[in-house]
């Protein structure tokens, strides 16, 4: 993928990187019943020399719980298996769970350097379908729950955003210009406003100024200094944005965030997901999608700007891992580790395949930076 960032003086400069597959690094056990139905989707964090993953394990009936595990490497420092460390999440509120079951699903982490803790985003799939969540830890091990996300009502927007289900939600590492020019700690996540339709059994409600129904990617924010002084803060969002909606054939249907974001020169560089195909409305397993990764640089003076984007897919479902699944032909970037030692740009990105394993590819430059 080469993408292209337009420079102050609206010049464009290329940012070139590679993503190679390194393989596949957890897949279910056999005789794991809260497995059953795959492990997909993790987060990341990094301790020390150690890289942990947080995969969502999912049991029978779709079940969903966050576990925790190891990333063990080979002799080369390739990621090649991990070592499971239990369950670190598991529903348990009641906007967690819902008839006949529920579900925690698909987290990212994100360390702030300036809390000294590591924030997980995840999907709490409730009695009202899926709900941002967030939890804190200080140690990777024990997680406190801050509670779903709520939207403050925006009234260039005309409509409440908590009516909608929500999910994709990712933390950005440090604080980042507001739209008012104040710092504050910005968060990606994606509305659907086609499942509040689907439920709520009436026409469009789109919020104003937006023509485009598809579901995208969308920025809110909180107040720096709120959250330094009361970590609960972030569950409590504001200013929200449009920041990028589907545009090429690969992402038809939809596009969401995938790894946090992450600094280089040129921005804040965002892996994310388009979707093509057909969807079934509703909540269940979707059989005639496929799930792409392609990669956006958003402006670091105003995250609400997309300076570059991939035309083109980096990784599409290709390996009978990433066709054959739980839900076939499904790559989905939700974690992103830098590999250090050699000086170079470099990092691991953990995907979800097919819904039912995670796989490891290198995320690399394969030119000079912008």
């Amino acid at each position: 993928m080469t993408a292209s960032p337009r420079t102050q003086d609206g010049t464009i400069g290329t940012v070139p990187f590679g993503l190679e597959r390194l393989g596949v690094v957890m897949a279910p056990l056999p005789d794991a019943p809260l497995e059953a139905w795959g492990v997909l989707n993790p987060a990341s964090a990094r301790k020390g020399d150690e890289v942990y993953l947080f995969p969502r394990l999912v049991a029978e009936g779709n079940y969903s719980r966050i576990g925790r595990a190891r990333v063990i490497r080979d002799q080369a420092g390739i990621p090649f298996d991990v070592e499971r460390l239990g369950v670190v999440l598991e529903p348990q509120d009641a906007w967690e769970l819902h008839a006949g079951g529920g579900g925690v699903e698909d987290p990212r982490i994100t360390y702030l350097p300036r809390l000294g803790r590591w924030i997980m985003t995840y999907v709490a799939f409730g009695p009202l379908g899926p709900r941002i969540g967030l939890a804190s830890s200080a140690d990777l091990e024990r997680w406190e729950r801050l509670g779903p996300v709520s939207f403050a009502y925006d009234p260039r927007l005309a409509t409440d955003l908590n009516l909608y289900p929500n999910k994709d939600a990712l933390l950005f590492p440090e604080p980042v210009p507001k739209p008012d020019g104040k710092l504050g700690y910005a968060v990606l996540h994606r509305p659907m406003w086609d499942l509040w339709v689907a439920r709520a059994g009436e026409g469009d409600r789109l919020p104003a100024g937006l023509a485009d129904p598809r579901p995208g990617i969308w920025v809110s924010f909180v107040d720096a200094a709120a959250v330094e002084a009361d970590v609960r803060a972030l569950a409590r969002l504001e200013e929200h944005h449009v920041v990028a909606l589907p545009e090429h054939a690969w992402e038809a249907l939809k596009i969401g965030g995938g790894a946090p974001p992450i600094r280089i020169p040129e921005g804040w560089l965002l892996l994310y997901h388009g979707v093509s195909g057909t969807l079934v409305r509703g909540w269940q397993l979707q059989p005639d999608v496929r799930y792409s990764a392609g990669a956006l640089v958003l402006d670091a003076s105003d995250v609400t700007r997309v300076v570059a984007r991939s035309p083109r897919p980096l990784l599409e479902p290709e390996l009978p891992e990433e066709r054959s699944g739980t839900v076939p032909n499904v790559v989905f970037p939700t974690a992103i580790e830098r590999v250090e030692g050699d000086g170079s740009a470099a990092y691991e990105v953990y995907y979800g395949m097919a819904d039912s394993r995670i796989g490891v590819a290198r995320l690399s430059r394969t030119g000079p930076q912008a």
